[in-house]
């Protein structure tokens, strides 16, 4: 017994290193992590520490910074509570279910913040508490002794296991009191294993057979134990067992070796001799049931196969308990142990963890914004365990690490345009470092959202538009749109006019469709009155807050043929143009009798006036000049010829539809001495004649001179400028009455304009390069040039 107590001081001693060199591992992770320390099998709703103020949160901000605990796909038995940030047990905990072995029990937690998202660790150490007795894996043990043994001969006994760990573990085996034998203890790495010693010789004469209990005592406080039966027949048997060449075999093998493997060859030898040395080999029966599962061993030649699949992960070590059974009467045996040690392979590809996820993030973003938290994790080990992970490199994402291992944050590394790109899939790789390394992607799908970032705008600015005259009022006669490149209300796009405080508000006469853009006329324009104009339209669009633009747009009124020719001369009251010329019967071929005058207020070929004689006394006295209205005699006149002629003009302008005056001319002829009295008392009714129309056509040169520089002034600002207020700006022209018109087409690429103004000579210049006074035509006439004047 004293063997007993010198044996137990040791394990005491072997316990007291290990514990402090736990004690020093752990205390330096401390330094870095917030640890606790609960005993097993504690009530649910035990409280194990304030997690919140441990990792220095503000109680007060809790309800905002919610906590929870991280589990992942493993089993969690941990809640922190959401009033106070108390970590407390949810769930009972068995750490003899939950860790296997001696060693420290430790539950490594991932506790989650919110608001803004944080990830912190804490270790949890489960202690052990005697909560299991011994146990033996069978009741009953028998063994066949010969009675010729001698004493000092050692029989293996069945080896008692406890789930509990360090001091309430197995301590000692205790055997009944009696003469013949006596337990001895062996200690072997972890486990201590008992000898059933033979002390006494036996006699079978005497005694044939012994019971015996052994017990198992473990070490907590009150020890809790457990008995094993021993039956020992006394027989006759052989003098020799087997032997094997050492007691401790160690081999290792790679996992996932196949199956049916020759891993080892056990070879005992016994010098007995017959059926006395003939060996049979077997397993121990107090073996975990999984090495049965993985490993079998032929009872005849000792080979040691792969059963099963090898699996580091799950084990990395496994202890054989070979006997060698010789078949004498009893037959003896021996005993070794085989240590397979298993070597890890990169089997295991690594695990991504995704414990956050925003799936949508704003396009307005500040670089570095955590979008999702991850943790990656691999179950090989060293190298093969060792994980590089990375992300696609086209998306404006990158992984951040945090300060512990393989856990990262995805963040925003540039600024997000939705306009661009609303939509990304980011591809997370973890890849290990073994040989052939082994890859997990993982995508995460984030959907960018819309912000009202993006005016409205317009194609084209300014914008021409050529409206008819005499349209009809109240339908639209042009429309406008802008496009937005934002979503929903940030796009809905509305259309104002710009309201301006001028004396002519362009709203009495326009309206607008807020949402279509289409614009309304309210009244008929009349060219004549109002040949061009401008105004603003703004876009705005339904955001917040809501952004603008506007669009300057140029209005250009076309003319028709709605004025019919006005003649000048001859004139009378009574709205008939009549007139009397007298001129001497000696006058010769060539002579100039008199001269039409007319005008039209329709400009173009709408105002271009031709002239003709509609009749005549005399078809062969009398010519008109169609173009210019000068009325000349073909020949000289007879003696026949009559002395008065009756000459209907008719003037009639050039438009699609064309409108037309008339004007009757009487030419009387006198003899020269009439002649040139008539012209004396003429000349004198004609002078006020001529200063009258002389004065009217001075005012309308002065207006048509005016009405034209304020046309090319207005025109060229129009041109030049790009107004960026909202006050809408038009020319409203004086009454135009088309008097002495002049009007010039010509061609420029592929469109028409047309040139108004005052009368020109025929040697003017004109410059086709400049449109400053001039509209754009459709093309109904083909190409041309043409000039209309009126005298």
């Amino acid at each position: 017994m004293m063997g007993t107590d010198k044996q137990s001081r040791m394990t005491e001693y072997y316990a007291f290193v290990f514990h402090l060199a736990l004690l020093l591992f752990f205390g330096n992770q401390a330094l870095a992590q917030t640890r606790y320390t609960i005993p097993e099998e504690v009530r649910e709703g035990t409280v194990v520490g304030n997690v919140a103020k441990d990792l220095g949160l503000e109680i007060t901000s809790l309800t905002e910074r919610r906590l929870r605990v991280v589990s992942g796909t493993k089993e969690t038995f941990f809640e922190v509570n959401q009033d106070n940030g108390a970590l407390h047990i949810h769930k009972k905990i068995d750490r003899e279910l939950l860790c296997h072995g001696s060693g420290a029990c430790l539950l490594e937690l991932k506790i989650l913040v919110e608001n803004p998202l944080e990830m912190h660790h804490i270790v949890v150490e489960i202690t052990d508490v005697n909560d299991h007795s011994p146990s033996f894996p069978e009741n009953e043990q028998l063994f066949e002794i010969g009675e010729q043994t001698l004493p000092g001969k050692r029989f293996k006994l069945h080896t008692a296991s406890d789930p509990d760990a360090g001091v309430n573990s197995i301590r000692t085996y205790t055997l009944t009191s009696n003469e013949h034998f006596e337990v001895d203890i062996r200690q072997s790495d972890e486990d201590k294993i008992p000898f059933l010693v033979l002390k006494k010789s036996l006699d079978r004469e005497q005694k044939n057979k012994h019971t015996l209990l052994v017990t198992a005592v473990d070490g907590g406080k009150p020890p809790k134990s457990g008995t094993l039966n021993v039956s020992i027949i006394v027989l006759d048997s052989n003098d020799n067992r087997p032997m094997f060449s050492q007691e401790i075999y160690q081999i290792e093998i790679q996992e996932n070796i196949p199956v049916g493997t020759l891993i080892f060859k056990m070879n005992a030898t016994d010098p007995d001799e017959g059926i006395n040395g003939e060996i049979e080999y077997s397993l121990g029966k107090t073996l975990n049931k999984k090495v049965y599962d993985i490993f079998e061993l032929d009872k005849l030649t000792g080979e040691i196969k792969v059963k099963g699949m090898v699996d580091y992960e799950e084990n990395d070590i496994y202890k054989l308990d070979v006997e060698a059974s010789d078949k004498g009467a009893p037959p003896l045996t021996g005993e070794c142990r085989v240590v397979i040690k298993i070597l890890d392979v990169n089997d295991n590809p690594p695990e991504i963890e995704i414990t956050s996820l925003s799936n949508t993030v704003s396009e307005d973003s500040k670089l570095g914004t955590v979008i999702s938290l991850l943790s990656v994790t691999d179950k090989d080990s060293g190298v093969n365990g060792k994980i590089i992970s990375s992300i696609n490199s086209n998306v404006p994402f990158e992984l951040r690490p945090s300060y512990k291992e393989n856990i990262y944050s995805v963040v925003t590394k540039t600024i997000l345009n939705r306009e661009q790109v609303s939509h990304y899939e980011i591809t997370i790789k973890a890849t290990d470092c073994g040989e052939p390394p082994l890859s997990t992607f993982k995508t995460l799908n984030i959907r960018i959202s819309d912000v009202n970032d993006n005016s409205p705008f317009f194609s084209q600015n300014p914008i021409e538009f050529y409206l008819v005259e005499n349209n009809a009022a109240g339908i639209s006669v042009f429309s406008v749109s802008a496009t937005d490149n934002d979503l929903n209300n940030n796009a809905a796009i509305s259309y104002q006019i710009v309201r301006e405080r001028s004396q002519h508000d362009i709203t009495s006469f326009l309206n607008i469709n807020s949402e279509t853009g289409d614009i309304l006329a309210l009244k008929s324009f009349d060219f004549e009155t109002l040949k061009t104009f401008q105004f603003q339209v703004v876009a705005t669009d339904s955001g917040t807050p809501s952004l603008s633009s506007n669009v300057t747009v140029h209005v250009f009124i076309l003319d028709q043929n709605d004025n019919a020719p006005v003649i000048l001369y001859p004139v009378s009251s009574n709205g008939s143009a009549e007139g009397v010329e007298e001129i001497p019967r000696n006058v010769n071929a060539g002579h100039l009798v008199t001269k039409v005058r007319a005008y039209d207020a329709d400009i173009g070929y709408n105002g271009w006036l031709l002239f003709s004689l509609q009749e005549v006394t005399a078809h062969s006295l009398f010519g008109l000049d169609r173009y210019t209205g000068r009325i000349r005699t073909l020949r000289s006149f007879t003696e026949t010829d009559e002395a008065e002629h009756k000459l209907l003009i008719l003037v009639k302008d050039n438009g699609n539809v064309s409108l037309s005056a008339t004007a009757t001319v009487v030419v009387k002829l006198v003899e020269p001495r009439e002649a040139f009295a008539a012209a004396d008392v003429k000349s004198a009714t004609k002078d006020d004649e001529d200063n009258n129309v002389t004065f009217y056509l001075m005012i309308t040169l002065g207006s048509v001179s005016t009405l034209f520089l304020i046309s090319i002034i207005v025109l060229i600002a129009m041109q030049c400028s790009k107004s960026t207020d909202y006050t809408s700006k038009y020319l409203q022209e004086t009454n135009y009455d088309g008097t002495l018109c002049h009007s010039i087409q010509y061609r420029s690429g592929d469109k028409r304009y047309m040139l108004v103004g005052p009368r020109m000579s025929i040697g003017s210049t004109i410059v086709p390069g400049s449109h400053a006074n001039t509209l754009v035509l459709p093309d109904r006439r083909g190409t041309s040039t043409e000039m209309c004047h009126y005298n």
